[in-house]
């Protein structure tokens, strides 16, 4: 019986995971059990224990590999020993004790209100890439939106009329999100030029110059390239426009719930990373 394929099975149809999470669970257990052959000649990872886990840990580590990159691995180790505990493989999990690896918290500093302004400023759209690149920094800005989300975007994602386009989350979690004026107008600029290089039968919203789907190390690039004109920060990515969008909204007066629902959160505990709310005001929420 193979039950790493089951489990990635289970993830999949029962609870939904995307394809990129499930590939990262996969490669961890694999990781694990080419470990345990390796140094144990064990072909089962079914039945190891937590001293197989903890001599992983310490390889690991010595391979300098982040602590937070440890404890993604070993959640994944976790959650694949709960399935075979919840499917009767084995009575219990050998993570059971298992505390983890301490981690520095990352801190996400947000591109300024004149920064966001600033790169806007920077177009002045003349071909097809130009007007994507100014679609693309509108959307990101203006709804939260993630990467993987707005890779995947479709046309008939986006409702003009009501002023609002459908993503698809984590989890395949729809939501809708509000759109403001300029993010229409960039988005109806772009596709006015779309159709000269993508046929009918590329649904996606956002295409390369070849006519396919956008991929995330160009979204990636694209806002670098962009940021890199008007900003100092190191970091410069689509997920700091996200965190942007967050701290922007919530020093205007938005309310904490209604920002974790806009970004997709399933929790104000993870919102409030974005935001840097204090406790207390988290405790009011």
């Amino acid at each position: 019986m193979d039950t790493i394929q089951d489990f990635l099975d289970y993830l999949r149809r029962e609870r939904n995971y995307s394809a990129h999470t499930i590939t990262a669970y996969g490669n961890d257990i694999q990781s694990f059990s080419k470990y345990v052959l390796t140094e144990f000649e064990e072909q089962d990872i079914t039945t190891a224990e937590y001293p197989y886990i903890r001599n992983w840990i310490v390889q690991l580590v010595n391979s300098q590999i982040s602590n937070r990159s440890i404890n993604r691995k070993i959640s994944s180790l976790r959650s694949y020993y709960g399935f075979l505990q919840k499917t009767g493989v084995r009575d219990g999990t050998p993570l059971a004790t298992h505390k983890a690896l301490k981690t520095e918290r990352k801190i996400q500093v947000p591109f300024s209100t004149s920064e966001i302004k600033a790169v806007l400023g920077v177009f002045n759209p003349e071909t097809l890439e130009e007007f994507r690149d100014k679609a693309i920094i509108e959307l990101f800005y203006s709804t939260g939106m993630r990467r993987s989300e707005l890779v995947n975007l479709r046309i008939d994602d986006v409702d003009f009329s009501n002023r609002q386009v459908k993503v698809l989350g984590k989890r395949n979690k729809e939501r809708i999100l509000p759109l403001l004026d300029t993010a229409i107008n960039s988005v109806t600029q772009y596709l006015e030029l779309r159709h000269e290089v993508s046929s009918d039968s590329s649904r996606f919203l956002f295409v390369t110059s070849k006519g396919v789907q956008i991929y995330d190390t160009l979204v990636y690039r694209i806002i670098r390239t962009y940021f890199d004109r008007v900003s100092t920060k190191i970091k410069k990515s689509p997920h700091i426009l996200r965190h942007s969008f967050a701290t922007h909204i919530l020093n205007e007066g938005a309310n904490l719930n209604a920002v974790k629902d806009l970004l997709g959160h399933s929790s104000l505990a993870t919102t409030q990373i974005y935001t840097h709310n204090d406790v207390e005001k988290l405790k009011k929420a």
